[in-house]
């Protein structure tokens, strides 16, 4: 009976152990479902954990600057997965897929230099370790307020390249209003400003 029990267990800690709690995760592809319109892919991250998502024709997917489709995603590929949790469902929804550039060589700093080799795409896409999800309550071109449930009322700067995504899709600054509920990516400026790479909007992944 008890190892009947432990089976019944089993599944459970697996199934846990596959969805990410941290909302911005990095890490290698695995495998991909083939299908271009939904189904689900895995990563591996630094310290080998494997993540799993379930993504639809809604996850927005990016390589050098350029929308691509999920079946585009080769095993390999250094991967930035932004990611909400699914209703009805143990893995998380990846929302945005960053391809990310080959980690750059490591080059011994010297006294004059503080800061450490980054490539041209990364300096293009900034690497942002903050994400934020609540309502926006006020906004204007330079910026926009947002309530948090974990954190209360927060500032966020809106930047010049600021990407804004409704659905999946690339929308204009204009297209954020007030009471929209966002997901925000972002990162901290040289003053300690908190400042968004992206705003996205709109419907996830329906339970099944």
């Amino acid at each position: 009976m008890r190892i009947f029990g432990m089976l019944l267990f089993l599944p459970v800690v697996v199934a846990a152990q596959t969805a990410p709690s941290a909302a911005l995760v990095r890490g290698t592809l695995l495998e991909r479902d083939p299908q271009t319109v939904a189904g689900q892919f895995s990563i591996r991250v630094a310290d080998s954990q494997v993540f799993r998502y379930l993504f639809d024709g809604k996850t927005y997917v990016e390589r050098d600057q350029q929308a691509i489709e999920v079946a585009r995603l080769q095993p390999g590929e250094n991967l930035e997965v932004l990611s909400d949790g699914a209703p009805g469902s143990v893995l998380r929804y990846a929302r945005s897929v960053h391809v990310l550039s080959e980690p750059a060589p490591q080059r011994p700093l010297s006294a004059g230099r503080v800061r450490a080799y980054r490539s041209p795409a990364e300096r293009i896409l900034p690497a942002g370790t903050l994400t934020f999800s609540g309502v926006v309550f006020e906004m204007n071109s330079g910026r926009v307020m947002i309530h948090t449930r974990d954190s209360g009322d927060q500032a966020i700067l809106l930047r010049g390249d600021t990407r804004y995504l409704e659905d999946g899709d690339l929308v204009q600054a204009g297209d954020l209003k007030p009471n929209m509920r966002v997901f925000v990516r972002a990162g901290k400026t040289l003053y300690n400003e908190v400042e968004a790479y992206q705003v996205i909007w709109g419907q996830i992944l329906g339970p099944h």
